[in-house]
């Protein structure tokens, strides 16, 4: 294991000179301290690495220097060539690219490897859209997608939702496209408003669009006005933290739960995960009967009804009282339908 993560080390230090100990650890997953004991390890090695002090300090290898570490093995080789989603990159317009550097990575491996990242792609496709809906790609994502690529800012029209029994409304801005997600085969757009940010503070100013749900786009001023990156920006963390927080704003309703053994287990299968744990957070120890009482946050009353109708017998709502006797109902009814003269 720390072979391993000494050749991550030294590739690391080769692909970004100046890399701190601190970043370096953060990257690797282990503490500085650990940095610090393998850059002597890869020194010992053979490596020259060295650590520069000050502002514009970090590790470096010696000037000239490139490690020889850069042979795929089999496993690497399998991880690589299931990296790429074939829909997604389809939808960008990326297919036919991937399709030539996947066939010049693989001119150059050895042929015991070349046949493990075959042998992977016989073995495994990776699938993003959902299942009971047609995937669609809409048209104005090719486009998008070269956006994001050259850092060129657009102006969008968006067909926005209706709140509150209000119909859907357009709004038009202009943005700057700093990446796209899918999710279960729906492509999001992650963009910053120019101005916003610097109003706001340092979070402010991010939007999600659903790229579907784009109904004009076009180049800003002329041909597309180039924006500076923001070189912290990290996507995968952005887009984990702000759909964590969507899923827990979505949770306007407490519902007071009494469950068995039983349906405390089958809870993860019949509500969001954010609800899960707050639930499990507030649970209280087990009664005489072994049944377990927790504050579960929801969407709604009616998304609470729908999703502890599921666990039938094993969840008895005690609030809010409305529901309570919604559950009511729908047991009478159930006694009706289902007793012994039905």
């Amino acid at each position: 294991m720390r072979a391993a993560r000494l050749i991550r080390m030294a590739l690391l230090i080769q692909s970004e000179p100046g890399l701190t100990a601190a970043a370096l650890a953060r990257r690797l997953e282990v503490s500085e301290r650990t940095v610090i004991r393998d850059a002597q390890g890869l020194q010992e090695a053979g490596v020259p690495v060295r650590s520069e002090r000050g502002r514009v300090g970090g590790y470096f290898l010696a000037p000239g220097h490139r490690t020889r570490l850069t042979t795929l093995g089999p496993s690497e080789a399998e991880t690589l060539f299931l990296s790429g989603l074939p829909s997604a990159l389809q939808d960008l317009g990326l297919s036919a690219a991937a399709d030539t550097a996947r066939l010049k990575l693989t001119a150059t491996l050895l042929p015991s490897v070349r046949a493990a990242a075959e042998s992977s792609v016989r073995r495994f496709h990776l699938d993003a859209p959902a299942w009971f809906r047609e995937p669609s790609t809409p048209e104005v994502l090719p486009e998008l997608a070269r956006a994001v690529w050259a850092d060129r800012a657009v102006s969008l029209a968006y067909v926005r939702p209706g709140r509150d029994g209000a119909g859907p409304s357009s709004v038009s801005r202009t943005v700057e496209p700093y990446g796209l997600v899918l999710k279960a085969g729906t492509w999001y757009l992650v963009a910053r408003i120019p101005g916003e940010a610097e109003e706001r503070g340092r979070g402010g100013g991010w939007r999600t669009y659903r790229v579907d749900r784009v109904t004009e786009l076009a180049p800003a001023g002329d041909d597309g006005e180039r924006f500076v990156r923001d070189p912290a920006f990290d996507l995968a963390a952005h887009w984990q933290e702000r759909s964590a927080a969507f899923a827990r704003a979505l949770l306007r309703t407490t519902v007071t739960v009494r469950l068995t053994r039983r349906g405390l287990g089958r809870l993860p299968s019949v509500v969001d995960a954010a609800a899960v744990e707050d639930a499990l957070a507030s649970a209280t120890a087990p009664d005489a009967a072994g049944l377990v009482t927790v504050e579960l946050p929801a969407e709604s009353e009616e998304v609470a009804f729908d999703q502890l109708a599921g666990l039938g017998a094993d969840a008895e709502v005690l609030a809010p009282a409305g529901l309570r006797a919604r559950f009511r109902e729908r047991a009478l009814a159930l006694a009706a339908l289902y007793g012994a003269g039905g």
